[in-house]
């Protein structure tokens, strides 16, 4: 029985899967020109699946001679070029006896060279070029985690590939491909040689075109759970399909990950379908559980490139609008945000990041009242919000002081404050986006929907805006009540000025006003 794999490349006999990702038409081009190329995406895309599925059909027409390799190995070696060297020759000693037998050329001459212990610095270029001559077909080289390499020996690699290029392709690969994250113009490479940073750009000036593997199309979602389905017989119903849709975005990883769940963890009956309900409980399970894809993803946020532009889209300020395109290109690329709306990548990555930059409040809040909940089981948000004023007050100095985001730290802790409350029963929906200059949030608690609009008071038209923002957001959300909590981080103003709560009248809506 097949099923989703969550944990390395897809093999298509054991796991479902979508073909045919890449633009296959540009790649044979690039590849027919003599180009050297990139194809990067974030982590768990698909990139290796893809190439590999790629390199077998371009092997099997017989124009090409074509290998895929993973470098990741020589990770280890840093800075050391030698052993970094011996290590990704090894990789190609065991890739071509696999893929074309111990009986090439190639084999041979890296069984020598494994036994060298003079090995040159330039022992890529030396091969490769030794190789291309002695084959009876153009080599076409896809050589992926590329960008894993680090400090002497990743610019070696470049700089090997880039001398030899002149010389494709009687002498050198016809084409290569490298394979990784990120583009190699955003590669920001330390020298222990040469004491300085080099750009990656500059190392690899030959290449020709940077491609970016696409997330699944909201099509390629509802075809992977349908092999599903086409197997076991356990249907998806539309609106299950569609949501894990939204909360993807398409990530791959993520659309595998919560048919996993689904399918071989929370509904296993098959004749029980999957419904959004069911689709959203994954989703929890995958938060909470922060398997290794995430984890990765959460570990990038305390960089300081990453960390500025989240910080901004947290607090929807305008100040990075004007922000650096590499730093923006370069969170893009990790998967992490949108670049064209300057969003969060996906809803289940906006759920989640807050959920980390403010765990460390969570677990340090100690509730101020042992319930929030009415006679009738409702929520009390007023009576919460009263008690958050004061645990702000007394704390958020001492706290925001020690916390790396500064800008969307408020939020922040409000976030945790609430976190800890609704998960015994309700869920928070966040929604924020650089230059919209405030936070939306939705808890849902039973029958209740309570908007929450988070502002920093940046000028007197912040009450204004705010009060309408809330509105419009308390209509599209239906909801049953409405907050607008405005934190002034002027450090000079007495919290007697600052705090402050009454309510509002704002298109025929009472809107609780909330100063902090």
């Amino acid at each position: 029985m097949k099923n989703f794999t969550t944990s390395g490349p897809v093999n298509p006999e054991d796991h479902y899967f979508i073909p045919h990702r890449l633009d296959e038409d540009e790649v044979h081009n690039l590849i027919n020109d003599k180009r050297y190329f990139i194809l990067h995406a974030p982590r768990q895309s698909g990139k290796t699946t893809a190439i590999r599925i790629f390199v077998d059909q371009l092997n099997a027409e017989e124009t090409y001679k074509a290998l895929y390799i993973n470098v990741e190995p020589a990770q280890a070696a840093r800075s050391n070029v030698i052993d970094g060297l011996r290590t990704i020759l090894s990789c190609f000693k065991t890739d071509i006896s696999r893929c074309f037998g111990l009986e090439d050329p190639a084999y041979a001459y890296l069984q020598r060279e494994a036994n060298n212990p003079m090995l040159s610095g330039g022992a890529l270029n030396e091969f490769l070029q030794f190789w291309s001559e002695h084959t009876d077909k153009p080599i076409v080289l896809f050589i992926d985690e590329i960008d894993s390499l680090v400090g002497d020996t990743l610019i070696s690699v470049l700089r090997q590939l880039r001398a030899g290029y002149v010389n494709r392709p009687k002498s050198f690969p016809q084409a290569v491909c490298l394979v990784g994250v990120r583009d190699v113009r955003d590669y920001l490479i330390w020298s222990d040689k040469e004491g300085k940073t080099i750009l990656g750009g500059s190392a690899f000036n030959i290449k020709a075109e940077s491609l970016v593997l696409a997330d699944f199309s909201a099509q390629e979602v509802r075809n992977l759970y349908l092999q599903h389905t086409s197997q076991t017989g356990q249907k998806f119903t539309d609106e299950a399909i569609d949501y894990a849709f939204y909360l993807t975005q398409g990530q791959p990883w993520l659309v595998n990950a919560l048919g996993r769940q689904a399918c071989f963890v929370d509904v296993t009956d098959r004749s029980q379908p999957i419904t959004k309900d069911v689709i959203e409980r994954a989703k929890e399970t995958l938060i909470q559980r922060q398997d290794t894809h995430l984890d990765v993803i959460i570990n990038r946020l305390n960089e300081p490139r990453v960390r500025k532009i989240i910080d901004a889209i947290i607090t929807g300020s305008t100040s990075m609008l004007i922000a650096d395109e590499d730093d923006k290109k370069y969170v893009e690329d990790l998967g992490l945000i949108k670049r064209s709306t300057m969003t969060i990548a996906n809803p289940i990555y906006q759920e989640i990041l807050p959920r980390v930059l403010s765990s460390r409040f969570q677990y340090a809040i100690i509730e101020q009242s042992p319930d929030y909940k009415n006679a009738d089981g409702s929520l009390n948000m007023q009576k919460l919000l009263h008690k958050f004023t004061e645990f702000y007050r007394e704390n958020s100095e001492i706290w925001l002081e020690q916390f790396n985001y500064q800008e969307s730290g408020p939020h922040l802790i409000l976030m945790a404050f609430l976190q800890r409350v609704v998960n015994g029963g309700g869920t928070i929906h966040r929604e924020y986006a650089l230059g919209t200059k405030r936070v939306d949030i939705l808890v849902t608690f039973q029958q209740q929907r309570i908007v929450l609009e988070l502002k920093i008071n940046y000028g007197p038209k912040a009450l204004h805006d705010g009060l309408k923002q809330t509105a419009e957001y308390m209509d599209k959300s239906n909801a049953t009540e409405g907050h607008l909590i405005i934190f002034d981080r002027n450090k000079t103003k007495p919290w007697d000025e600052k705090v402050y709560q009454r309510q509002e009248q704002y298109d025929n809506k009472t809107i609780n006003l909330w100063g902090m």
